[in-house]
């Protein structure tokens, strides 16, 4: 196999990833570093990447102070709530007090916005603003293309790695990776690093199985890799056993927000009976968070949940009930709603419209099914998985130790899914919190005079790491007369079928009812174990299955990093997302506390601790 060609790229700040917090980081950076040569690194394209590159129809994430809708302080009790008390109030506050600004400027930028006659934005909910949102990404990534240029986008290039500093490996160097079509090598020299690599999806076995690999709600695109590749570096991480498991229109995985909170549906189960009123005494198990207005995302899970499992499915979402309400026997309203009930889907969810359209279903005739998905790990929907950052200069000092958004390894910035503890940030949130890291990393490129020294040799080594699959499928392709049966290696999708089929049967996937015990998670790590040494003989056929081959790798970090969280936090804190059937009640007087990490990157020892809860104190 004829070796690559490599690239050296040398910059100030490297920024990986082009979804939303990507974009606002490389934005911000260009605007605030002026004689900083800023980069971006996106394995696709910016225009169609990361999480809502199919679309959106609503910002979730939007104070409305104009207005004197919301403050910030409304907002960090909110998140605080909906995540059963835990969330890093100091990072919420920080998205809230700034996020607006963000909203305002993609409106500047031709995002069209649902607007009533005096002017204000129509309001979905308390935080939620409907827009007509299909193309919003290609909207929001003409600013960091216009800033930056073409020659400081790197399109269609993989990240694998990170690199710190020869002479001190808690600093950042840059990063290393390969064209996923020209197979080249990239080396990427930066002083400060800002990784908004994206969430986690396929990491557990999805309810649909088959289509596409099965099927899922968040985008299949995000791979996990912003922890793939911070987790190696030594970064502390935090909120790691939480995932988000959300309820979604079955099979098609359309959005439900909408219909809740826009067109008041209410969902039953198949006796006609509204689980949230039936099941309300449940909540009062979980107090002080059981009475909190709106009630937490986990608990109304909780509540559909018991009633699946008294066998009083399926649960429906009455969409004739909530049209017929709303139209009020004007035939014109009607045909009005209607068409907002299926921009909701085209705007984001496609296949969902398909499913409609491939079951009969006309949604001011028929409710529609709704389910418990797969869980998702994450820092910026309804998830708080993510690196232990730095927070704001004048907020907490016991979350403070440098740069805003610095993760503890220096010069090392996270945004939207990786940074841990601040959920609920969303699309407008990410890319207002890859502005804030990116004007803190520009501050720390400016203080620090020396630059980073990356060890040759070392690079070397990863370059061989990173091509070994090509090498291993080359070396071995003709020992079977089919490459898919081979004892000498295992291919991407084989070993993601395998790391799905154990964290659904082990970490509290679908087919265990999103139930584990000490026992079973212990099981499940030794079998993860097993697949990670089993990654070592991934191969590739060509530079597109090398891509599946690292995205295996960096969920596989998820993984594992998934259940050692899950161990160590003795109490079943979001039933409705997980139930720990050893320990099945929310434990406030011991485990209102983060769950850390660390692995050390030299002895690959991992530690796990906890951080104390703390108020926030402007």
């Amino acid at each position: 196999m004829a070796s690559p060609t490599t690239e050296v790229v040398e910059c100030d700040v490297l920024v990986i990833g082009g979804g939303m917090s990507g974009c606002g980081a490389a934005f911000e950076a260009r605007y605030w570093g002026e004689g900083l040569r800023v980069v971006m690194v996106e394995k696709a394209a910016v225009e169609r990447s990361g999480a809502t590159g199919e679309g959106l129809s609503a910002i979730n994430c939007y104070m409305g102070m104009r207005w004197g809708w919301n403050t910030p302080e409304d907002f960090v009790t909110y998140v605080v709530n909906d995540m059963m008390g835990l969330a890093r109030e100091d990072l919420v506050y920080d998205v809230g007090r700034h996020v607006d600004a963000t909203v305002h400027m993609w409106e500047d930028w031709g995002l069209p916005i649902w607007k009533k006659p005096d002017g204000t934005y129509e309001r979905v909910g308390r935080w939620q603003i409907p827009i007509h949102g299909e193309s919003i990404k290609p909207i929001v990534a003409e600013g960091p293309r216009h800033a930056l240029g073409r020659d400081n986008i790197y399109e269609r290039v993989l990240i694998t790695q990170l690199l710190t500093d020869s002479r001190d490996s808690n600093r950042i160097a840059g990063a290393i990776g390969f064209g996923v079509r020209d197979g080249k090598i990239y080396v990427f020299k930066a002083r400060a690093v800002i990784c908004t690599a994206g969430g986690a999806s396929n990491v557990f076995r999805p309810k649909s199985t088959s289509e596409g690999l099965g099927r899922t709600w968040y985008s299949v695109f995000d791979t996990g890799s912003v922890y793939g590749l911070v987790i190696p570096t030594g970064a502390e991480m935090t909120q790691m056993e939480h995932r988000f498991v959300p309820s979604r229109f079955k099979d098609g995985y359309g959005p439900i927000g909408m219909w809740f909170q826009f067109f008041k549906a209410r969902a039953t189960n198949a006796m006609g009976e509204d689980y949230t009123v039936t099941r309300a005494d449940v909540l009062k198990e979980y107090e002080p968070y059981g009475t909190a207005v709106p009630t937490p995302t986990p608990l109304r899970n909780h509540q559909m949940f018991l009633d699946i499992m008294e066998g009083k499915g399926p649960i429906y979402i009455r969409t004739e009930e909530a049209i017929a309400n709303l139209a009020q026997s004007d035939p014109a309203r009607l045909e009005e709603i209607k068409a907002e009930a299926w921009e909701d889907f085209l705007d984001m969810t496609i296949s969902q419209a398909l499913m409609w359209a491939a079951q009969n279903i006309a949604p001011e005739d028929t409710p529609s099914e709704i389910v418990l998905a797969e869980p998702y790990i994450m820092g910026s929907h309804s998830g708080e998985a993510g690196a232990w950052v730095s927070g704001p200069d004048d907020l907490n000092g016991e979350y403070r130790w440098g740069y805003n958004r610095m993760t503890t390894v220096h010069g090392l910035f996270a945004g939207g899914d990786g940074v841990g503890a601040a959920p609920h940030k969303f699309s407008s949130g990410s890319f207002t919190e890859g502005r804030l890291a990116a004007k803190a990393a520009v501050a720390y490129v400016r203080d620090t005079a020396d630059a980073p020294r990356i060890d040759r040799s070392e690079v070397e080594r990863i370059k061989g790491e990173i091509l070994r699959p090509l090498a291993t499928f080359s070396s071995h392709r003709t020992t079977s007369t089919s490459d898919e049966i081979n004892p000498n290696y295992i291919l991407p999708r084989q070993g993601l079928v395998r790391l799905q089929k154990i964290m659904d049967e082990y970490a509290a996937g679908t087919s265990a009812m999103y139930s584990t015990t000490d026992a079973v998670l212990n099981r499940g790590l030794e079998l993860l174990t097993m697949l990670r040494e089993d990654l070592d003989h991934l191969a590739a056929r060509d530079t597109h299955e090398l891509m599946r081959c690292w995205e295996l790798v960096h969920r596989a970090w998820v993984g594992e990093i998934h259940i050692r969280h899950l161990l160590h936090r003795k109490e079943t804190r979001w039933p409705g997302y997980y139930y720990r059937q050893d320990y099945p009640k929310l434990d406030d007087a011991n485990w209102r506390v983060f769950v850390n990490s660390r692995r050390d990157p030299e002895t690959g020892r991992w530690d796990v601790f906890t951080r104390p809860y703390h108020r926030m104190a402007a």
